[in-house]
């Protein structure tokens, strides 16, 4: 019979090799304007998830995630400083297409459909220590919160619904200024409370519980 350690050690190794194998996925890269370069970051011991759309072109060819614009206004949403958003001990990263797919008329196109299902379930159940999903944009919600038809900004306007566990976000991409504008509730109520509640999950560090549930409540 294994001893403690020894599983430990199974799992740590599998999930390198899952990881180094969804690295070296080459799917979809037909139809990617630019070849594959999956970016995501994830370690088993990560307490916050970020399920994102896509990689822009600036982070394909960085390799990092968030690493524009977009990523900037998301930090400040969270209230967390680069160093802690890109340690994957704590902050995981799992856009819905890892490679970037390439632009269309109005912006980048969709996440490449066949990504999801083949690296999500195994990516996702490595997170054991997982207390937070955000859910970054209509193609994360989608997959995130099924069963949930309604448009995004309803989605978002509900964010109490899922708390804690689960919080609906717009995409912090520049192109979404106008919608910050004309939904002025969203910096003044749900950010305040996300950037608690995203400090609370970091500063814990232990699995999740029941108490946890009621340790931080929006009004």
């Amino acid at each position: 019979m294994r001893t403690d350690t020894e599983r430990g050690l199974h799992r740590m190794s599998r999930f390198t090799a899952l990881l180094a194998e969804v690295r070296a996925c080459t799917i979809c890269a037909a139809h990617l304007p630019l070849g594959p370069r999956p970016v995501l970051q994830i370690a088993p011991s990560a307490r916050l998830l970020i399920a994102g759309q896509a990689p822009g072109r600036k982070v394909h060819e960085s390799g990092v995630p968030f690493d524009d614009a977009s990523g900037e206004r998301l930090r400040d949403w969270l209230g967390i400083t680069r160093e802690v958003f890109y340690d994957p001990r704590q902050v995981a990263i799992l856009p819905m297409g890892f490679c970037y797919p390439g632009t269309g008329r109005s912006g980048d196109l969709p996440p490449r459909q066949e990504c999801a299902p083949a690296w999500r379930a195994p990516l996702l159940s490595a997170l054991k220590r997982l207390r937070l999903t955000l859910v970054v944009g209509q193609y994360a919600q989608a997959y995130h919160l099924p069963g949930d038809d309604a448009p995004l900004t309803a989605r978002v306007q509900g964010w109490r619904q899922q708390w804690p566990e689960v919080v609906p976000l717009p995409h912090p991409s520049p192109r979404n200024n106008l919608w910050l504008k004309r939904n002025p509730w969203f910096e003044a109520e749900l950010v305040p409370a996300l950037r608690a509640r995203v400090q609370q999950v970091l500063a814990l560090g232990c699995r999740p519980s029941r108490s946890d549930r009621g340790a931080f409540r929006p009004q």
